[in-house]
């Protein structure tokens, strides 16, 4: 099974018909389907390592300001108790909770509902622990990387560059150290430069800014401990909207 990571920017994604949820909705077309989904969400960020481990988790509309049309979306997947005590088992570098009480959050549902609809493949959530270093995150998902073979899609979710401190929302051009921090990542993705993207924050000061808090640029640690440098990589979505939020995803496998 291929690996994969989503900016999945805006909840609005989820009920807008724009070029990302249409590209999220021909990956969906594309990709083998999966006999589950591992996701690691940006927006479940713990004290310890979690999976949620229920048979129906709760669709969670984890933001405010938003239209009623988007808080009346459900995603009523099912879980998969049984996953989620195999990742347990396979993790070594941590110990695993399970976890009856989180659900699916919009990091999780926003893209699974464009490239799943009808909501018929099991979904599981991976939490981040925010005490650990980014190197703890791409050892998990080199551990993780087993579950390929059984069918099931490791997706990350997030957004390369987010700095919501600094977002823009008009129609201007992204700014210069969004971009140019993007076109980076894109060079050592392509060339896999696995331990700068670790180390993230060596780069340069365009690093800094676009990623002031790292909880959704971690996701994308756990697409490439999950994948080797030897496999196919594709972009899609590349564009820095709002000034200083990262669309960029792509596919590895």
């Amino acid at each position: 099974m291929p690996v994969l990571f989503v900016g999945h920017g805006s909840p609005m994604n989820a009920i807008e018909d724009n070029e990302f949820s249409r590209a999220w909705r021909e990956l969906g077309k594309e990709l083998p389907r999966p006999s589950a989904v591992l996701c690691i969400s940006a927006h479940w960020y713990t004290n310890g390592t979690m999976v949620t481990a229920m048979k129906a988790p709760r669709t969670i509309h984890d933001f405010f300001g938003f239209p009623k049309p988007l808080f009346d979306v459900q995603y009523p997947a099912p879980g998969s108790p049984e996953i989620a005590e195999q990742v347990a088992s396979m993790i070594k570098e941590a110990k695993v909770q399970a976890d009856a009480s989180w659900g699916l959050d919009h990091g999780t549902w926003s893209v699974l509902c464009r490239m799943y609809p009808s909501a018929d493949v099991p979904v599981l959530q991976l939490s981040l622990d925010g005490r650990q270093p980014s190197q703890f995150h791409y050892e998990l998902g080199r551990e993780l990387a087993a579950l390929r073979d059984q069918g099931v899609l490791i997706l990350g979710s997030g957004n390369i560059v987010h700095n919501l401190y600094e977002i823009d929302w008009g129609a201007g051009p992204p700014f210069t150290w969004a971009e140019s921090f993007d076109e980076s990542v894109k060079s050592r993705l392509t060339s896999r430069d696995d331990n700068a993207l670790i180390h993230y924050e060596e780069m340069d000061e365009a690093a800094r800014m676009s990623i002031p808090t790292n909880e959704h640029y971690l996701p994308m640690l756990y697409v490439l401990g999950a994948s080797n440098g030897g496999e196919r990589l594709r972009f899609f979505n590349e564009r820095v909207v709002y000034g200083s939020v990262g669309m960029r995803g792509f596919v590895l496998g």
